[in-house]
């Protein structure tokens, strides 16, 4: 059965930095963005995980991210996770 995560970092250097992404692989796309293989999150490393959602559904998944990153989703995660 295949898993999604959806995912929210925050960075350890700069405390009220958060990032919010989607993968399929948890532990290695933490590493991606501890090595700075990603331009955005680069600045702000070391980054620890916040919170973790795993979905079995591809559709979901993406909703989740998406709901997140709106103004409406940012409020409740900030809120709630």
């Amino acid at each position: 059965m295949p898993r999604y995560y959806v995912y929210i970092l925050r960075s350890e250097s700069h405390p009220d930095r958060y990032y919010t992404g989607f993968t399929e692989d948890l532990d290695a796309r933490i590493q991606a963005h501890n090595d700075g293989c990603c331009d955005y999150t680069r600045p702000f490393r070391p980054w620890l995980l916040k919170t973790a959602v795993i979905f079995t559904d591809l559709d979901q998944a993406r909703a989740f991210e998406r709901y997140l990153k709106s103004p409406s989703g940012r409020a409740f995660a900030k809120k709630r996770l």
